[in-house]
């Protein structure tokens, strides 16, 4: 990655500004980003259990990345290093979830509105937390909202949004040759789900699912749990289809730029919340019919959520700097657009970096968990700043930072009933300050290298880049101010939330309805 305050050099194809007719030909933008998807839960990915075929078509017709990363692995963190292309650690508040968003940060989207773009969203945008306002008004971080039209969802527990028919509206509003962005923030495979909801409505089978993740018990409840993770996608996944074929109606497709991602890693244990591989590694195609060359091509190049910004600034022909955005960190992904390989396309594109500050749910005074990570030549290195901010109370509850849900509970309660307790121990357990896993051969992230002289040197050398690239970028952490990341108040004003205010009583989980019971089930009197 670029260090913090590289120039953005802008490319010289394809062409932008006004063309002949004097009509804009600077790309539109549509950026699709579910709620929750794993890298590996895409057919394009070669999941079969899953059918997406909009994803498939958007990778076939351009490009599918295969090693896309987010910064962290949670809603609005994740969310703010798309908006502004910095990673988390250099957003101060806004590494952490359930935050006020800094007013000192611009994001593409109001940067590309004051430049001429119609720009919208429909769904969940940024959050959650509070954007804040900007001249008076409440700020629109990725667009205004189109959220009128409403559907009956397949099941009680998706969104009744027509995000599709907002996408419609939307369309129907832009002024005459005006270039788009638009936001689609699918609020699914966001948890709850309607419990074997995949089985009886999405027609699936058990035995679909090639191979469950070894951090769970592979069992009847956790594949149904699985399968109804899977109806949801496709529901987002439907959604985009009919998206494509409105931009089609409307002559708008070949000049549109389409994105489609998710935020972070599905919500199951060791997954949502964590700095594994499944947790930051997710899903990424792109399409532009105009402006990316061999269509078709698996790119391993390594991207990060923080080129996103950099690469939607770039096409529209707008200086970050002038945009009042600069510095940016992440890099315009146009190089790779303009290549005509499969494979890698970029030499230096070799690693990301990843990482977390406080998240919600489960220590006391609900401090973070700061890790930070870097994931290079098939491995991943973590480091595990603060790992006695552990047990919890009771040491059976430990790490509780995922959604409650089946999978959830069936960790929970391994050890409990008298099963092995590696399940609890992998999703809930105390981590070593230092982890390294081979995520070509355990992509599970379950056979900690870090302890092996074998891999001492390897361990060394990914450390060593790691903090040298994170001191360059400024991160408080490696610079001895860490402790303001837990010092920034929640969004209600709060410095301690869930875990704390429950304990207190101050908290019904009950009335706090996004809250799932099994978050704190087992922490009950």
């Amino acid at each position: 990655m670029k260090a913090m305050g590289a120039a953005l050099v802008l490319p010289t194809w394809p062409s932008r500004g006004a063309g002949a007719n004097g009509k804009s030909t600077r790309p539109n933008i549509l950026f699709c980003i579910a709620d929750d998807v794993s890298w590996a839960h895409m057919g394009a990915s070669g999941c079969a259990w899953v059918r997406t075929p909009a994803f498939d078509r958007v990778a076939q017709e351009g490009v599918l990345f295969t090693n896309a990363y987010t910064p962290n692995a949670k809603c609005a963190p994740s969310r703010s290093c798309i908006l502004t292309g910095r990673n988390s650690w250099q957003l101060e508040a806004a590494a952490n979830h359930w935050c006020y968003f800094p007013a000192k940060f611009r994001t593409y989207a109001e940067v590309l509105s004051a430049q001429g773009y119609h720009v919208g969203l429909t769904g969940k945008g940024w959050g959650p937390g509070v954007p804040g306002q900007r001249d008076g008004k409440p700020r629109q971080l990725a667009g205004q909202p189109y959220q009128t039209r409403k559907l009956k969802p397949p099941t009680r527990a998706i969104s009744n949004i027509d995000y599709a028919a907002n996408f419609a509206d939307f369309l129907a509003a832009r002024p005459a040759d005006t270039p788009f962005c638009f936001w689609y923030g699918g609020q699914e495979p966001h948890r709850a789900y309607e419990f074997d909801s995949g089985r009886k409505k999405g027609g699936k089978q058990l035995d679909q699912i090639d191979r469950v993740p070894a951090a769970w018990p592979d069992n009847e409840t956790v594949r149904a749990d699985l399968l109804d993770y899977a109806f949801e996608i496709e529901h987002f996944d439907t959604h985009l289809q009919r998206m494509l074929a409105e931009l089609e109606q409307h002559n708008l497709l070949d000049n549109t730029l389409v994105v489609v991602t998710a935020d972070n890693g599905m919500p199951f244990p060791h997954v949502k919340g964590q700095v594994y591989e499944y947790s930051n590694h997710l899903p990424l195609a792109m399409m532009w019919k105009q402006g990316i060359r061999n269509p078709g091509r698996k790119v391993d190049d390594f991207v990060s959520f923080i080129d996103f910004a950099p690469t939607f600034l770039d096409l529209a022909g707008v200086d970050p700097a002038q945009g009042g955005m600069e510095p940016i960190t992440g890099r315009s992904l146009s190089e790779i657009f303009r290549s005509t390989q499969p494979g890698r396309c970029i030499a230096e594109r070799d690693h990301v970096l990843i990482g977390k500050e406080r998240h919600d749910v489960g220590r006391p005074q609900d401090v973070g968990y700061p890790v930070r990570g870097i994931v290079k030549d098939g491995f991943l290195y973590l480091r595990n700043f603060e790992p006695e901010r552990w047990p919890v109370g009771d040491p059976v509850t430990g790490y509780l930072n995922v959604d409650g849900g089946p999978t959830k509970t069936e960790c929970l309660r391994a050890p409990r009933q008298g099963e092995t307790r590696r399940y609890w121990a992998w999703s809930f357990g105390k981590r070593p300050a230092e982890e390294l896993y081979d995520i070509r051969k355990d992509p599970d992230c379950l056979d900690n290298l870090a302890g092996r002289s074998e891999f001492e040197p390897r361990k060394t050398a990914l450390q060593e880049q790691l903090f040298q690239e994170l001191r360059a970028q400024g991160d408080p952490r490696l610079l001895g101010q860490g402790h303001v990341f837990d010092e920034y108040p929640y969004a209600d004003g709060t410095t301690s939330h869930f875990y704390e205010r429950y304990r207190r009583g101050e908290l019904d989980k009950k009335a706090a309805g996004w809250v799932s019971p099994s978050d704190f089930e087992d922490l009950l009197p």
